[in-house]
């Protein structure tokens, strides 16, 4: 499965709740590292979105544990309902031996970065987007913006790698950069993530629910010069009832 313009990913670590997310979602991201049971759940899928395994350990963000934790992200990708595999640039890195492996089961490769902390400098950017690249098919980084501008930065880089040619995503953790999870589409991002309304697992900060998220997407399409509106949304996009909107 290639990723021809932009893919929405619904976050979860339980792969029975898929149903939920077919009208909102393209694909489905299985966190295994916070999953119970994640080899029996990938027997048992039936779904209908294909799968980003994904497998980190705590230095990425997640809650694997180093030993066994790449054996098990192997052994995922066995399933045919597995199209993608996330695997960090520093894995990628220290492993490059382990890449082919994993392509011979016949998935692609999100090659991605991640700086809890900070916003790398636009040509460092472009450097971590390029490694990710030549490593795998789509180069994804999530950075921790200070500020706005830091935003701008992601948005700008992304923009460029992805006039270059390259398959790339990108995303601006926290409060300051959620809006790049709306917006980074139209900057040529060709993933997006979102965890369901009522998953009970904490993912990146400054994550946008699913339906909302979908709805917000949709609504900042740009089809040539015009801006496609909907005119309804699902119920978790809706206002909170204590926010007054003008008639």
């Amino acid at each position: 499965m290639k990723i021809d313009d932009f893919a929405l990913a619904a976050t979860t670590n339980d792969l029975t709740r898929e149903g939920r997310a077919r009208a909102a979602a393209d694909l489905v991201e299985f966190r295994i590292d916070k999953a119970d049971d994640p080899i029996e759940q990938l027997e048992a899928y039936d779904g209908e979105l294909p799968i980003i395994a994904t497998n980190r350990n705590q230095w990425f963000g997640g809650k694997a544990k180093d030993t066994g934790r790449l054996d098990t992200l192997f052994a995922a990708s066995r399933f045919d309902s597995v199209a993608y595999v996330d695997i960090e640039l520093e894995t990628a890195r220290a492993k490059e031996w382990l890449l082919e492996e994993f392509r011979a089961n016949d998935v692609r490769l999100i090659i991605s970065h991640h700086d809890f902390d900070s916003t790398p400098e636009k040509d460092v950017l472009t450097a971590i987007i390029d490694q990710c690249a030549s490593y795998g098919d789509v180069a994804k980084v999530a950075t921790y913006p200070q500020d706005l501008s830091d935003t701008l930065t992601l948005l700008q880089t992304l923009h460029e790698a992805t006039q270059a040619g390259i398959d790339a995503a990108g995303i601006a953790m926290g409060e300051t950069g959620s809006h790049t999870r709306v917006i980074g589409h139209i900057y040529g991002s060709k993933l997006g993530y979102a965890p369901l309304l009522d998953d009970e697992s904490e993912y990146a900060p400054g994550q946008i629910p699913l339906g909302k998220l979908a709805a917000l997407v949709e609504s900042t399409r740009i089809d040539g010069t015009n801006i496609e509106r909907i005119e309804a949304v699902e119920d978790e996009a809706t206002a909170p009832s204590e926010l007054t909107l003008p008639n």
